[in-house]
């Protein structure tokens, strides 16, 4: 099979995926708090409002299935969302800028470090950045993070409906040249606006991906 024809095949597999039922499942406020370890995780993290809910909504096709705002914070919890008793989605608590007390946002980014750090069911971190701003010294800090601890991370690039003409690429030049030597991150880039429904397939399909390889070691290891 081609690598044109494979990606074809995940994609496909993408849609079906995201075609099944996807329910909210918790919230965690704490690490002993998160559910039993048995199914794969992967989970969106990013800067406060980079659009990690609305990603969530637009790929599951569900408008409120994660809360979405356009207030920088909202996301206060570990949201744990549940695809089809597959995979596991986790909607993380944004870093950077945040309407809310310097207790709470302590509270959370400690949360969110934790889980990064010893999550041993976590196959991959989905970075989002806003394409308008590009990667900034918080992003690096988490990729820091996450090479240190050699968890896998994609960059998925956010809003770009919201671009002019030429920035795009611009912005994909600087990602790329940034994650070039980093140990743990993902090579391809996944370029998305919630809004306008570009990249979804894309995404799906590095999400479908990653469960299929997870049933297959689950088949070969007789579980």
């Amino acid at each position: 099979m081609t690598d044109e024809e494979q990606h074809v095949e995940l994609v496909e597999q993408g849609r079906l995926l995201f075609a099944r039922p996807a329910e909210f499942m918790l919230s965690v406020v704490a690490m002993q708090h998160l559910p039993a370890p048995d199914l794969p995780e992967i989970c969106f993290a990013g800067r406060s409002n980079v659009g990690k809910s609305s990603l969530i909504n637009a790929l599951t096709g569900r408008k409120k299935l994660a809360r979405a705002s356009n207030t920088p914070g909202r996301t206060r919890e570990l949201n744990y969302f549940n695809l089809s008793d597959r995979i596991h989605l986790v909607d993380l608590p944004g870093y950077g800028y945040a309407r809310a007390s310097k207790t709470d946002i302590a509270n959370w980014t400690r949360l969110t470090r934790q889980f990064l750090r010893g999550r041993a069911t976590l196959r991959r971190v989905f970075l989002l950045i806003d394409s308008r701003r590009g990667i900034k010294d918080p992003d690096i800090e988490i990729m820091g993070m996450l090479d240190e601890t050699a968890v896998p991370y994609q960059i998925v690039l956010t809003k770009i409906d919201k671009l002019k003409k030429g920035e795009l690429e611009k912005t994909a030049e600087q990602v790329k040249g940034v994650i070039a030597r980093r140990p743990a991150a993902h090579p391809n880039i996944v370029i998305t606006s919630s809004e306008k429904r570009i990249g979804l397939a894309d995404l799906k399909a590095e999400i479908a991906a990653l469960a299929l390889r997870e049933s297959l070691a689950t088949d070969e290891n007789g579980v």
